[in-house]
């Protein structure tokens, strides 16, 4: 049998050399990984901090009820969390708001700041809120807010909506505990 590989015989490696390194490759990989999940597993508090981001086609402001509305609000939120736990996925923007006063640390209770990134006449206007109850109807998402940085201009689009974190518990019967694994999975909920 005529081989088609031209290099020397000694520099070609054998299926059972190939097969041979990867599986030692492999180990070291899996040990790797299996010290890092105990090291972060013991640092780990059972919360993960999660920050939220929202977007949206435009937005309008009313100043005279500090009420920002986003018009066009994208169906998904996403949300991820910092070192250890590098949890990512999304929640239904209709699941979101209720969850805003879920828990006892909830945005309800301890309202989040926020920072919006904004289009205003082609330029980008970046303004820092707290936000409070958010409403949705339709495609409209409304936040009463409270400006503690920037100028909020009254109408703009390509919104994004950068939302301090919450400290949600992991443990099997919290929220996010309950849904961790399928947020892992990055799917829609």
């Amino acid at each position: 049998m005529e081989t088609t590989d031209k290099r020397p015989a000694e520099t070609r490696a054998s299926r059972r050399q190939v097969l041979t390194g990867g599986a030692g490759v492999a180990t070291a990989l899996l040990a790797a990984r299996a010290a890092s999940s105990e090291t972060a597993a013991a640092a780990s508090d059972g919360t993960a901090d999660f920050l939220f981001v929202q977007t949206a086609a435009g937005m309008a402001y009313d100043a005279d009820q500090n009420r920002l509305t986003l018009n066009g609000v994208g169906p998904v939120t996403l949300f991820f969390a910092d070192r250890p736990e590098r949890i990512a996925g999304n929640m239904t923007t209709k699941a979101f708001v209720p969850f805003w006063g879920t828990g006892k640390d909830s945005f309800l209770s301890d309202p989040p700041n926020a920072d919006l990134s904004i289009i205003e006449d082609g330029t980008l206007k970046q303004t820092v809120v707290v936000l409070r109850d958010p409403v949705l109807e339709g495609e409209r998402l409304h936040y009463t807010v409270q400006i503690i940085s920037g100028d909020m201009p009254e109408l703009g689009t390509e919104v994004s909506v950068f939302i301090d974190v919450i400290g949600m518990p992991l443990t099997p019967v919290s929220y996010a505990g309950v849904r961790r694994r399928a947020y892992r999975r990055a799917v829609l909920y």
